[in-house]
């Protein structure tokens, strides 16, 4: 057998995952003993867990998340969190995402908004959907920014693609007139075509009052809140908890 040339040309077409897997089925006496039809199988599962592993490394890097180890199996469920399970198991079927609702968390600091955020978010790269994730006061920096560079329509466009968009600590600080103005803006390319992930210690019964404009907090929370899936975390900080073990 020309086991190089094949090898060749395995690497000329980017099939470098299924050379090696090849390679290694010639070292094994077992595999050998195979059918061609069961060898060939797993040299195309090889390949496709290599393509499938690299594409959610590039998606995990694109989406910056705050807390990169987060993820949907490591939410844990004590009772005075109040954290529903069967809604988080739901959630992790990605099925809010590909029927466009949002998800809101909130919660008293501590309580892991931003990591039931970033694990529902990962959940989706996982699914082969794009995220990001920003907090809320960094991604009012990039729009002025932007705005001020005239890169402001390209941004937003690139908001406006993310199949899940977490925008994190959202209400800590007075709203700004030009913040309302982003946050429509946002929710406007979102609405009915892409899904938002908003975290905030606010709930959302004030939220309307924090934004202070009511025509423009009506048009905000409309888009946001009339299909979003709420989080609502209880219980002590989990910090000070993890302090007090150490």
């Amino acid at each position: 057998m020309l086991t190089e040339p094949t090898l060749d040309k395995l690497k000329g077409l980017r099939l470098d995952a299924m050379a090696s897997a090849w390679t290694a089925q010639q070292k094994s006496p077992e595999n050998t003993r195979l059918a061609f039809d069961e060898r060939f199988g797993l040299l195309v599962d090889a390949e496709w867990l290599h393509r499938e592993n690299k594409r959610l490394e590039r998606l995990l890097k694109e989406a910056k998340f705050k807390l990169s180890q987060a993820c949907v199996e490591d939410i844990d469920y004590p009772a005075r969190r109040e954290l529903d399970k069967p809604t988080i198991r739901q959630l992790t079927t990605c099925r809010w995402v590909l029927e466009h609702h949002n998800v809101v968390i909130t919660g008293a600091t501590g309580t892991g908004k931003t990591y039931v955020a970033c694990a529902l978010a990962q959940q989706a790269c996982r699914k082969g959907l794009r995220a990001l994730y920003r907090r809320a006061s960094r991604l009012f920096e990039e729009l002025a920014l932007a705005r001020a560079d005239g890169t402001y329509t390209r941004l937003l466009g690139k908001l406006a693609r993310m199949d899940v968009l977490v925008i994190d600590d959202w209400g800590l600080t007075p709203v700004r007139d030009q913040e309302r103005c982003d946050l429509l803006e946002i929710f406007e390319d979102r609405y009915g075509s892409r899904s938002t992930i908003m975290t905030s210690q606010l709930p959302p019964e004030r939220w309307h009052d924090h934004l202070g404009d009511p025509t423009l907090a009506d048009a905000i929370c409309d888009r946001l809140l009339h299909n979003a899936h709420r989080i609502a975390l209880k219980g002590p900080s989990r910090r000070k908890e993890e302090k007090i073990k150490e």
